[in-house]
């Protein structure tokens, strides 16, 4: 018999490019055909044929409350009711660029976009504006959305369907991006030598999620910091992912290091699509109105979208929220690690806060050329074994798994039941 969710992709095939409006939502890494979700609340998703799901996608990222949570719903719903969208400056938009602020001290002056994509296009923008300078350095295998320019050697989709790059991409368009290792020091300060005076920022994602959780080793970052200050050019953070995610002031507070620029997204527009770039005020004025450097956007500031991420951050704020979020993935990684050891599976596990990716290698990983080693078809094996059990986990070995506020220890505990279970089959 045919599933709903099964007839859904088939009418979606006709008129949605591949049936999904993201390639990552595809099922082609990992076999099958795609969920279509019906609703969600707290850590469970119930797809158009009433399954349920213990979720750990979390809207990739974004739902660090869980889904629905009812003060985010409540704010969200008084501001439809004052409308939607006006096209002019709101109270709310300054309410939520303090809030960033006051998150992130090195986020000075606050720009709001509608996607991580603007945001980390923006942040290029200005600091080559800032620096005059062309060139930019990127991590290999990091995804910073799909700007020509950053569509080098990508993660996430990307690196999910083995597409080198994409195609409709000029040559001269990436001429100017310098591809680099993650946690590689050497690397990065090569390029500067190579291209002394040329380089205007590095961009990198301080904790990578989109090559599945790869971590900073000890010092990387600091020595970005030093390498950039050094070099004249500066640093971008894109805390699209970690922002909010591993620490209430994200990566930069969490590794006490301070980037030029940062760029967030997902958790700070609570579920909706909103967005954020900022940095040093002398920086961030050369944007347009201030400076030459151009940026806007029709719907940026929706006052919807912000009223949920202002309330997702002010909860976020409360006392013990993150020290419980480190409990709730301690313990699943914890006993994910111990079922794959005591299995003799090779398994390699990376957490960094909530967000976590079991690579199927024996390890370690630290750079995209490690996480490639990992054993895709073993991954796919072990994401349809987790979902016939009730466990809804990334599509793609490449993605990272996200813990919310929302999870039990008795969602915790059945997970890594199943994965013991699933283990053994695979």
């Amino acid at each position: 018999m045919i599933t709903r969710s099964q007839d859904l992709f088939g009418r979606a095939r006709q008129v949605i490019p591949g049936g999904v409006n993201s390639p990552v939502r595809a099922f082609r890494a990992v076999g099958g055909e795609p969920l279509f979700i019906a609703r969600a609340a707290g850590s469970r998703i119930w797809d158009v044929d009433d399954n349920e799901y213990i979720d750990y996608v979390g809207s990739w990222g974004p739902m660090i409350l869980g889904h629905a949570h009812p003060e985010v719903l409540t704010a969200v719903y008084a501001a439809v009711a004052r409308g939607t969208s006006y096209g002019a400056p709101t109270e709310i938009e300054v309410r939520f660029a303090e809030a960033i602020h006051k998150a992130y001290p090195s986020m000075e002056m606050v720009r709001c976009v509608s996607s991580g994509t603007e945001a980390t296009m923006s942040a290029v923008r200005v600091a080559r504006g800032y620096t005059r300078r062309d060139k930019i350095i990127k991590i290999d295998g990091a995804y910073h959305g799909h700007a020509d320019f950053l569509l080098v050697e990508a993660g996430s989709g990307v690196a999910t369907l083995g597409i080198p790059g994409s195609a409709g991409v000029p040559e001269g368009t990436i001429k100017d991006t310098i591809v680099v290792p993650m946690n590689d020091l050497t690397a990065v300060a090569d390029a500067f030598d190579a291209f002394p005076g040329q380089i205007a920022a590095i961009i990198v994602e301080p904790v990578c999620g989109n090559m599945g959780c790869v971590p900073p080793v000890p010092g990387y970052l600091d020595g970005l910091r030093t390498l950039t200050q050094e070099a004249g050019a500066l640093l971008i953070f894109d805390e699209v992912m970690t922002g909010f995610r591993v620490a209430f002031g994200g990566a930069q507070a969490r590794f006490r290091v301070t980037p030029d620029l940062t760029c967030l997204a997902k958790i700070c527009g609570g579920g909706f699509p909103a967005a954020c770039f900022g940095g040093r005020t002398e920086i961030m004025s050369k944007l347009a109105p201030l400076g030459p450097v151009y940026q806007a956007g029709t719907l940026s500031g929706n006052p919807v979208a912000l009223a949920a991420g202002l309330a997702t951050i002010e909860l976020l704020a409360h006392p013990g929220t993150y020290e419980k979020l480190e409990l709730l993935a301690a313990r699943l990684a914890g006993g994910l690690h111990a079922a794959a050891r005591a299995i003799r599976v090779p398994v390699t596990l990376n957490r960094e806060g909530s967000m976590m990716t079991a690579f199927f290698t024996d390890g370690p990983v630290t750079d995209y050329a490690t996480a490639k080693k990992s054993d895709t078809h073993r991954y796919a094996r072990f994401f349809r074994g987790m979902l016939a059990r009730g466990i809804y986990l990334a599509p793609s070995q490449f993605e990272a798994a996200f813990v919310s506020l929302a999870h039990t220890t008795d969602d915790i505990d059945r997970t890594v039941e199943a994965a013991a279970a699933v283990l053994r089959e695979i």
